[in-house]
């Protein structure tokens, strides 16, 4: 177990690193200096407070998205269609703000319940073929993505707007947005949903780590047959998870629709939250504080990574390759893995 816990510290740290390292002799190969590049990179992430504050606000719904995918994960199920619970969670978050007329204390829980609830139901769909039919979850979630996103575009058209590409903005009653955070951070777009992203990775370490039920759901996870041998319901819980992993996804959708944005418009694409969620999760080792560290790796990346160009004269796309390669060596962790250990046994 000691050794266990060595890994899921160590892992993530050395291809964090490795992947900066790596990060740093493509910008020294380009004709960049990378201590230059990467000084922009704080700066832009954690330089001032504005820019702290526009971290905080990317960092909320990757806190969510990773969740959505760690959760399922733990259950031996691949939440790839945590974008299209974002999207809908999104929907269902703007049309109760700008539908509904109620004060604070009821719109604004209103709003996010429903959208935890849009993302549950679009997380219970694959969870349900996936339980009664054997259909692979990650076939559903891919197909439910686009229907997620195409069906959201024609309701933004031809439901809550007069065929615009925007719908009006939530009422004040149902926004997440905080004059306060913005005087403090020089009007950045952070909003009350950190504090609800921080609690949803408080709930997910509960259910796993204190319950019954995340016994259950991570005993499906590794070995569903030996489970049903104990007497626990496989489909119960294959359902169960796909539904709560859809309801974090869910309300990652309420952070931008009540918070960031305030309103939804048409997208000609994924905004890939959902996908980045993955890589979160996969870098915080599927547990929730993990997740929550990861997602201020990655916010921190997104954000700083805008001042970049300026402040350094290094391309943006650069910090997406650093994300890619630090991914890379999550996911060859074993080789990691493999050296941690040989350096183990050379030292009895």
């Amino acid at each position: 177990m000691n050794t266990n816990r060595l890994f899921n510290i160590l892992v993530p740290l050395i291809s964090v690193v490795t992947g900066l390292l790596a990060g740093a002799f493509i910008m020294l190969g380009f004709g960049y200096n990378p201590i230059t590049g990467y000084i922009a990179l704080w700066n832009g992430a954690l330089g001032d407070v504005y820019y702290f504050g526009e971290t905080i606000r990317q960092v909320t719904p990757y806190v969510l998205t990773g969740l959505a995918v760690a959760f399922a994960f733990r259950s031996g199920l691949l939440n790839i269609g945590a974008e299209g619970q974002v999207i809908v969670g999104w929907l269902a978050a703007v049309w109760i703000g700008t539908a509904v007329e109620a004060p604070m204390y009821i719109h604004l829980p209103l709003a996010i319940i429903v959208a935890a609830l849009a993302g549950a139901f679009w997380g219970f769909i694959p969870g349900l073929l996936k339980a009664s039919r054997g259909v692979h979850e990650v076939i559903i979630t891919i197909m439910l993505n686009y229907t997620a996103l195409y069906s959201a575009n024609a309701v933004v058209r031809s439901v809550l707007s007069d065929n615009e590409d925007k719908t009006p903005d939530v009422a004040a009653t149902a926004s997440l947005a905080s004059e306060w955070f913005q005087n403090m951070t020089y009007f950045s777009r952070m909003h009350y949903g950190i504090f609800i992203a921080l609690f949803a990775a408080v709930i997910m370490w509960f259910i796993i780590e204190r319950t019954s039920l995340g016994y259950e759901l991570k005993s499906v996870g590794f070995n569903e047959y030996a489970s049903k041998y104990a007497g626990m319901s496989v489909k119960r819980n294959i359902i169960l998870s796909m539904v709560i992993a859809g309801a974090f996804a869910g309300l990652a959708g309420a952070m931008e629709g009540l918070g960031t944005f305030g309103y939804m418009s048409v997208q000609s694409g994924f905004n890939n939250l959902g996908f980045d969620g993955i890589a979160v999760a996969l870098l915080g080792a599927n547990t929730a504080i993990g997740v929550v560290l990861a997602a201020f790796l990655f916010g921190a990346l997104k954000v700083g990574a805008l001042n970049m160009p300026t402040e350094a004269g290094v391309p943006t796309e650069l910090v997406d390759v650093i994300i890619a390669l630090i991914i890379f060596f999550v996911a060859s962790s074993y080789i990691i893995r493999w050296v941690i250990l040989r350096f183990k046994k050379e030292e009895k």
